[in-house]
């Protein structure tokens, strides 16, 4: 199962260029893939291990609507990886641009903050 999120780049998400800050962009990759890894195996609790290749290949500004898209990937014994697109549509376009993708791994862990196996 898939999890899709959505969000509207606003002032205070801007650097001082005027443009999406990449920190904000890498949280909310980070926050649509462990949505999915909770919705996904409901009962654990997920930390971030790792993202790979992160490379900004299209910038986002004010007023941009940003799509959010995740996917299983794979899964191992105590994680779980998800491939998270981003999609930006500019103010006043009908068509979405793919601008950013990574592959998020989760590590299942306990309550005392060690990996555990999934489900």
């Amino acid at each position: 199962m898939g999890t899709i999120t959505y969000k509207l780049v606003m002032p205070e998400h801007l650097n001082h260029f005027g443009f999406l800050f990449g920190g904000n962009l890498l949280r909310w990759v980070d926050e649509t893939a462990w949505i999915a890894a909770t919705r996904d195996y409901p009962n654990c609790a997920f930390v971030t291990l790792a993202m790979d290749n992160v490379e900004f290949r299209k910038r986002a500004g004010n007023g941009d609507i940003l799509r959010i898209e995740s996917e299983q990937e794979s899964r191992g014994r105590t994680s779980v990886r998800y491939r998270v697109m981003v999609f930006r549509r500019a103010p006043g376009s009908a068509a979405d641009e793919p601008m950013f993708s990574t592959i998020v791994t989760l590590v299942r862990v306990n309550a005392e903050g060690r990996k555990t196996p999934l489900p």
